[in-house]
């Protein structure tokens, strides 16, 4: 009879237990293996995000192919689908029919206004709702979310009157003021601090003796990073493609893109390949903001999605 082998020095037969008293699994060793192993869609989860990507970037290619093209090309059947060579004449007319370069500056710097007075004003609140306890705390939050169901177009008429009251009208700031806190930016950064930050963080800064702002610099800051780069980023191209109040409290000496873009293929045939280059003008600084912070944004986005 063939002898059976001894098992390795150290290592237990399957089954049996080890010297720490726990059962040796038969397939522990897989099981790790398989775990650090990391994973691979097949053909068919490639061809749908090859598909969602293309479906996703086609707006975006076909605004490119417009603006680069004149409008008689964009009115033939079937429409041609590449870039043209039209599209440096496309921007001369966007600048010539509108002050698209004052437009971008005003839509500038009402986005970026409005987008670090919500990012600071909503996380200091959100700090407050999540991590600090004082008296009306509930009802204070029932009133900020409750404010997310009342229609935006019902405030514009007394907005309206107090930007008059207040001889703002034609102003950046009429614009700027009104959005700088939002319901739903307040509740977001309690709901992502609740998660993110450990109490024993907290508990751990007032035992040094921080005070509650300095705790706010030093501590609640860094962990809300990726959530308020999510939070401005989302402000942001809620402001710079806002109309309706620009409309309203603006006019068109000191507008902003989205009301400089109405003024575009005028005439008796609207020239939809100038309207699409000042689509494409305008869309330009949305896609860089998203560039710059696009790495936060993804790491905000995991960290919510993966809770340890």
């Amino acid at each position: 009879m063939t002898a059976l082998a001894d098992p390795p020095a150290g290592r237990p037969p399957s089954g049996q237990r080890a010297p720490d008293g726990r059962r040796r699994s038969r397939h522990g060793s897989r099981n790790r293996s398989r775990a650090g192993r990391t994973m691979r869609g097949g053909v068919l989860a490639h061809a749908i995000l090859v598909l969602a990507v293309l479906v996703s970037a086609f707006p975006f290619y076909w605004t490119v192919v417009a603006a680069s093209r004149s409008n008689a090309d964009l009115a033939k059947v079937p429409p041609a689908l590449l870039p043209g060579p039209n599209l440096m004449h496309n921007f001369e007319a966007v600048v010539k029919e509108a002050d698209i370069g004052r437009a971008l500056l005003n839509s500038l710097i009402v986005s970026g206004s409005i987008t670090l007075g919500t990012v600071l004003c909503c996380t200091l609140a959100g700090f407050a709702f999540a991590k600090l306890r004082f008296r009306g705390r509930g009802a204070l939050l029932a009133v900020t979310v409750g404010t997310m169901m009342i229609p935006p177009q019902l405030g514009v008429i007394p907005l309206f009157m107090l930007i008059a009251e207040l001889q703002w009208v034609n102003q950046l700031q009429a614009v700027i003021l009104p959005g700088l806190v939002s319901a739903f930016g307040v509740f977001f950064m309690r709901q992502y601090l609740i998660q993110s930050l450990p109490d024993e963080l907290i508990e751990a800064a007032r035992v040094d003796g921080a005070s509650t702002a300095r705790i706010f610099w030093s501590v609640v800051v860094p962990v809300a990073r990726p959530g308020m780069a999510v939070l401005g980023l989302l402000t942001f191209m809620a402001a710079w493609n806002d109309f309706f109040w620009p409309v309203v409290a603006l006019s068109s000496s000191e507008p902003t893109v989205q009301v400089a873009l109405r003024q575009l293929g005028g005439g008796y045939v609207n020239d939809q390949s100038v309207v699409m280059a000042g689509t494409l003008l305008g869309t330009l600084p949305v896609l860089l903001v998203f560039g710059l912070l696009g790495r936060q944004i993804v790491g905000g986005i995991m960290q919510g999605a993966v809770k340890s």
